[in-house]
Order: C-alpha cells, then structure tokens, then sequence
C-alpha cells in the first residue's frame, strides 16, 4: 500500500474545488439575453412606477403564456424586479436601480447602450474565436466592407441609436466630472468626437462660465441640436462640424474626448494626443474619460472586457493602463498627468501642457 502515499487525496479536493462560477460565467448569455429582452421589450417602462400583475405585462407587451412566469421570476430571483405573492395574482414592479436606468423617461438611463449591445454587439461576440485568432473586427465591416462608424453613419436611425447609446453609458461619469472637476481656471472646453453633444451641454449646465463646443462629423449636428435643446443651454453649445482626423482642433483651454481614444490603434492614439498637445495653450489640458485599467491589469475586470470588446468592433482599439497614458503624453510634450476616478470602472485620465 505504501505506493498510494504520496497520490493526491482526489475525495478532499473534490469537495474543496466548486465548479458554480465556471457554470455561472460560461452560461452568463442566459442571464445577459434575459436582461436584454426585457429592455428591448420595454418591460422596466411599462411598469413604469406601478405595480402589474403577469397576465397584464403579458398582455401589454405581447408576450407569449407559455413561458411568462419563468422569465419574470428569473428576472425577479436576479434582482430586476420586485415580487409580490406568486402565481397569476402575483404583482411585479421596479427596483430602485430598474426604475432609475431603465425606464426611458428617466434622465439616468442607460437602456440605450444595452439596446445597442442586444441589438449589434450580443450578434457579433459570438465570433470572438476568431477575433482573437485574426486579430480582425468582428462587426459590420465582416459582412458589408465598411468599418462600423461608416455603416452605423450611414443610417439615420442606427446613428440615432448608437448615439443616444454612447450618450446614455456615460451620462454618470459626465455628470461625476463635471461636479468634481475643477474647470474653474478655464474659459472654452471643445469636446473632440462629441458625438450628440452630451458632455458639452452636460457641461453647460454645470459651469455658467464656459464656452463649449462639441466637435463631430456634420451627420451628427441634428442630433446635438436636439440634446442642446433637451438641456436647456441653447446659445452655450457650439457646433463644429468637421473630422477630427483630417482638421486641426478648435482653439480651447480644455479638450476633452469620452470614450474615443479606446476606439483606436497605438499609432492613432498617439496621433490624437499629438493634435490635442498642438491645439492647447500652455497650462490647457486633455481630459480622457474611459475605462482606464490599473497598472496590474486585474482589477478592472469591466476594463478588460472592454478591450476585447474593441477588438470586436475596431481595428486595432484596446484599453489601457494609466502608466501608458502617462507615458504616451509626456511623449507627445504634456508635463504632467492625474488620475481621476469617476463611477464604477470608468475614470479621467487628464494630461496637462
């Protein structure tokens, strides 16, 4: 028997080893398209502040008997919904967290990312073998030629989508910026790729003392317009239209760009923090809003999933860690860095001239 010594002991580590997690993020599509069907289906709108029994929302949303019950239970055991009593009579009504990012009234929703991430990015994840093996995007450019910017502009109603998205996922992290940020010793903010002009009118509600711009394509100025109006800041928010690619960068105090440099490659990221580095006067600054990685590179699990979402849907964009922004500022002449955090897993890089 002495030759079984030193074997593992396999009873005890099986009872060590738990296999819920495994189970839990390799089948994590079944609790994700659950969630999505039910902003895509505008269950957390409908209910709104009331409370419906199932035969109602059924009735109201169009939603086959057969398996009602179990997606509103799933819904309610994953904490998306409040339950009272069980069966027919049961009521359903919002949590606090439904009700305040996913009811499309409200001003902190943020159901327009996930509709875009059901609609789009839930499709093309599937390829992400073969995102990793190619090193390709795995979006539109696939199936019709063109890179996903130039597909999604294409569309009146895609960009509308797409916009009102990137708008709706930043929303608190814009709002935690301009609340926290001194802007104080500054006069004219342009935000570079601004999209539907979110951030600037953000901005301008904030701090009575800015001029703002938003700097896009002019495919996009109807719909900065509409968001200008929406605000409130009418006369505070300009428009230039234009390719921050191909133009030099309006004259401002402060460039700020949510969201746009993960988009790119190293050789494009280093282009855009040049451009911001010549267009800002001595003592301006670059603000970069993103998910911003820590050194180590395993806290920000969101961060990191982000990054193989850019590569699914760029070429060449990743995230990246706050020692390679400081890095590649103080590269292009910038004297100093900061480290902002903002909400959640997204946070300020700010790169002073």
């Amino acid at each position: 028997m002495e030759h079984f010594a030193n074997l593992p002991n396999l009873t005890s580590q099986a009872k060590q080893a738990d296999p819920t997690q495994i189970m839990q993020v390799g089948l994590g599509f079944w609790a994700s398209k659950t969630l999505l069907s039910a902003i895509k289906l505008d269950l957390f709108s409908f209910l709104g502040e009331k409370k419906e029994t199932g035969p109602t929302i059924g009735k109201g949303l169009g939603i086959h008997p057969s398996h009602l019950y179990d997606w509103l239970d799933a819904l309610a055991s994953m904490g998306f919904l409040h339950r009272e009593g069980t069966g027919e009579t049961a009521l359903y009504f919002n949590t606090l967290d439904t009700r305040t990012f996913l009811i499309k009234s409200s001003p902190q929703y943020i159901g327009g990312f996930l509709s875009m991430a059901n609609d789009r990015e839930y499709r093309f994840w599937a390829d992400l073998e073969e995102g990793l093996q190619t090193g390709e995007a795995q979006n539109e450019i696939k199936y019709t030629g063109k890179e996903s910017f130039e597909a999604i502009y294409e569309d009146k109603d895609t960009l509308k989508s797409f916009t009102d998205a990137m708008g709706s996922i930043q929303m608190g992290n814009f709002m935690a910026i301009a609340e926290k940020y001194d802007f104080s010793p500054y006069k004219k903010v342009v935000d570079i790729g601004g999209s539907g002009g979110v951030l600037a009118s953000v901005l301008a509600m904030k701090h009575e003392h800015l001029e703002l711009a938003s700097f896009d394509l002019p495919a996009l100025t109807p719909l900065v317009e509409d968001t200008i109006k929406q605000y409130g800041v009418e006369g505070r928010v300009k428009i230039h239209e234009g390719n921050f690619w191909f133009e030099k960068f309006p004259q401002a105090d402060v460039y700020t760009m949510g969201n746009i440099l993960h988009s790119f490659s190293m050789k494009n990221k280093r282009r855009l923090i040049r451009k911001a580095y010549e267009g800002l006067p001595e003592g301006g600054a670059l603000i970069i809003i993103e998910m911003i990685l820590d050194d180590n590179r395993i806290e920000n699990s969101f961060g990191l999933l982000m990054s193989l979402n850019m590569l699914i849907e760029s070429d060449g964009g990743f995230n990246y860690t706050f020692s390679e922004f400081d890095t590649w500022v103080k590269e292009a002449g910038f004297k100093r860095t900061e480290f902002f955090p903002l909400t959640g897993p997204v946070s300020a890089a700010i790169a002073y001239k």
